[in-house]
């Protein structure tokens, strides 16, 4: 409703995960830079974890969208909650078999029989499995014995698990320790640091059309950073229901009472202050890390600049291929 109020073209702060909006943080290329060599290089299993909002979904929108559709052929199961008869089915739905029988050996012979062809040809395949921290512990195993599927030179099928961070819990468990010991590569995203909240906000607002400077004061996006706790999803649901608030009361620029009032509305307390002489207490609201708050060198609002980072060798490798 926003949007042509302040010349816009489209959404900037929608909660649909959209490659074309996504905001490519230094952990962000190294996901994906690890991601992709991974799984062109067959390397077996995989795992990409990360809080709830983190952009995990997003980061694999993306993936999907650069490795070589000639080459690599993907699987994507969104809902785990599934039989270990029906996780199968749908694998094999996903990869493009259309008759299944029911006698379970006769759909891994199937399976089987795939990967060898593919293979043998230079294709590469991924069982993508998003929101795998609802995988129960015999579901997980069905995954590992996917694995098995080898040639000598690697793995037939490359099997990526993304999920909440609870997944890392799920895989130290003693009765797992068979997947976990196979697991190649293992990538986390963080919440965004306090620098880069307002680049993230600048980022959206470009991909949608907008101009530079943001309509949000710079107090405003200090709240926003404070009270998102970096956290992409957010974020977007901070500002989109500020900047409708402010559009409602015919504002051109968003104040941080927008900002409160959003996050009221959304039922976001304020991070939780430390006790004196003691660990914080309990967070009231969301129960998430506390992210320190970004300074605003005067009216430019531009955060200070962190330090530079040599690329690591995964992200080179993948920029000179362009996946990143």
């Amino acid at each position: 409703m926003y949007a042509e109020y302040y010349g816009l073209t489209k959404q900037p702060f929608n909660l649909t995960p959209d490659p074309a909006f996504l905001f490519l943080t230094r952990q962000h290329r190294e996901g994906l830079a690890g991601l992709a060599y991974a799984i062109q290089e067959r390397k077996g299993f995989l795992v990409l974890t990360g809080i709830a909002g983190s952009g995990k979904t997003t980061l694999l929108a993306w993936l999907l969208q650069k490795l070589p559709p000639g080459r690599v052929k993907a699987s994507v199961i969104f809902n785990p909650m599934l039989t270990r008869a029906e996780f199968l089915e749908l694998v094999l739905l996903q990869f493009g078999v259309t008759e299944i029988p029911e006698s379970k050996a006769r759909r891994l012979e199937i399976l089987r029989g795939l990967l060898e062809a593919g293979t043998a040809e230079g294709r590469v395949f991924v069982l993508i499995v998003d929101e795998a921290h609802k995988l129960d512990a015999e579901l997980l195993e069905e995954v590992r014995l996917l694995g098995n599927f080898q040639d000598g030179k690697g793995a037939m099928l490359q099997i990526l698990l993304i999920g909440q961070s609870e997944l890392d819990e799920t895989l130290a468990q003693p009765g797992l320790w068979q997947l976990k010991q196979r697991i190649a590569v293992r990538l986390a995203i963080q919440p965004l640091a306090a620098g880069e909240v307002l680049l993230y906000l600048q980022h959206r607002w470009q991909i949608a059309g907008g101009k530079l400077p943001l309509p949000i004061a710079a107090e405003a996006i200090t709240a926003v950073g404070e009270l998102s706790q970096g956290i992409p999803r957010l974020i977007n649901s901070l500002c989109d229901n500020a900047l409708m608030l402010a559009f409602a009361e015919d504002q051109r620029e968003v104040t941080p009472a927008h900002v409160r009032s959003a996050a009221a509305d959304l039922r976001l307390g304020p991070p939780p202050k430390p006790a004196p002489g003691g660990d914080p207490p309990p967070a009231a609201g969301v129960p998430l890390p506390v992210i320190p708050m970004f300074r605003l060198i005067g009216d430019s609002r531009r955060p200070e600049k962190p330090e530079p980072r040599k690329r690591s060798r995964m992200t080179q490798w993948a920029m000179k291929l362009g996946l990143v």
